[in-house]
């Protein structure tokens, strides 16, 4: 719903219907619009790969990504479109967002303070901010990358990273999106995955950026840990 309220009217919707067990065919179908086009898995996909095969479907100039328990505000689409068109040099666009807290009835925002722009890898190892819900990004852009499929939840900070150290990344400062906080969050369900995945990452990357001058990886990486165990606590009582 929260996508056919959107100002901006030029969408398509990629449902990836990855062996769900929760209606959400009878759901989609309930919704009669040609922009919305249904894609039923034959098998059970880790979720990016799942992604992946997504993307491969869109026909659209940009990508947007929106999990079914998450929603926009109607503005999104057309702040980071009309953002991209007049700045053409800008291929990724990303927001600040509302953390909406499912029992409460209340939402708040995710960053109270400036979030970065521009090439901004350093200040994601020190405190990643985008939020996979917020982002607009160049189709382009996955011609060369794509999500890393071994990974079930850090796939996005994966990608994102890599992407950051190529090309310069834009930022909306207001909140354009909610992500729901409810019992049954992926992320919260998968803490000890996320922790995991993450120890892996920085040992496997540790060479590559210090080798790119990333002099203080280890450092800015232990820094991410402190806000992943922010993440963690913040699910557990918001």
């Amino acid at each position: 719903k929260s996508v056919l309220l959107q100002n901006y009217k030029n969408w398509e919707i990629i449902f990836w219907d990855n062996l769900s067990t929760d209606k959400s065919k009878s759901i989609v179908n309930s919704f009669s619009d040609k922009r919305i086009k249904y894609f039923y898995s034959n098998k059970f996909l880790n979720l990016y790969h799942a992604r992946n095969l997504a993307i491969a479907q869109a026909s659209g100039k940009y990508i947007s990504f929106l999990d079914v328990d998450d929603f926009w505000e109607k503005e999104k689409i057309e702040s980071q479109v009309s953002f991209l068109e007049n700045n053409q040099d800008i291929k990724m666009v990303y927001s600040n967002f509302y953390l909406f807290n499912q029992f409460k009835k209340k939402k708040i925002s995710r960053y109270k303070n400036y979030l970065p722009h521009g090439k901004i890898t350093d200040q994601l190892l020190k405190n990643y901010s985008i939020g996979i819900l917020t982002v607009c990004v160049h189709k382009k852009i996955f011609e060369k990358f794509v999500f890393e499929p071994k990974y079930d939840v850090i796939g996005d900070f994966d990608l994102f990273i890599k992407i950051s150290r190529e090309i310069s990344i834009g930022c909306i400062q207001e909140p354009l999106a909610n992500y729901r906080i409810h019992d049954n969050n992926f992320s919260k369900k998968k803490k000890h995955v996320h922790i995991k995945e993450l120890k892996s990452w920085i040992k496997e990357k540790e060479s590559e950026f210090s080798a790119a001058g990333f002099s203080l990886f280890n450092q800015k990486i232990f820094l991410y840990k402190l806000v992943l165990k922010d993440f963690i606590n913040r699910f557990l009582g918001v």
